[in-house]
């Protein structure tokens, strides 16, 4: 099995000369977050320059104290998107949030109403797979229904929010 530093690199640094001078700047100065630091560090130990190729990121690891994995998102992320998103760590978006405004509220009011026929109370897994009935969602999970329901306060097990709505044991 081959280890992770014998692979052959897939995401090439090469620098620019005025990306080099603002990582090395960013790095001098001690301005920035630690993590923007050590990536910038990674940046520029990983840059293939015409004197020859950079270090290996088993190299950049052993280094900088990280993992090998950390040094190949650390390339991958600036192959992919550029050196702003790698030294600011700002957020790809490959995950798009379900639980819009507009889904949340069609959450709420399924929850307060009256659950399907031959079910005495709505379950988070219900609640999922209404949402993708009504077409709402195009899927969605019981927990992301249970995070959002946590999130408006509303609890399927209360009695205050109306979305459990227990009847009455006649009494003897």
């Amino acid at each position: 099995m081959r280890k992770i530093g014998d692979m052959p690199k897939k995401y090439r640094i090469t620098l620019s000369q005025a990306e080099r001078e603002q990582l090395q700047a960013m790095t001098q100065s001690g301005q920035a977050n630690v993590r923007a630091l050590k990536r910038a560090q990674m940046l520029l130990k990983a840059n293939d320059s015409p004197d020859g190729p950079g270090w290996t990121d088993v190299q950049i690891a052993e280094a900088l104290d990280a993992h090998p994995m950390t040094v190949l998102y650390v390339r991958r992320r600036y192959c992919q998107h550029g050196l702003q998103s790698v030294v600011s760590g700002q957020y790809t978006g490959h995950n798009p949030a379900i639980l819009t405004g507009e889904v949340e509220a069609h959450l709420i009011a399924l929850a307060c109403s009256e659950p399907p026929a031959g079910h005495a109370h709505w379950t988070l897994q219900l609640l999922a797979e209404r949402l993708v009935a009504l077409d709402i969602v195009e899927h969605i999970s019981d927990e992301t229904v249970r995070l959002g329901l946590k999130k408006t306060n509303l609890s399927l097990g209360s009695n205050s929010n109306g979305a459990l709505r227990r009847r009455p044991t006649p009494r003897s």
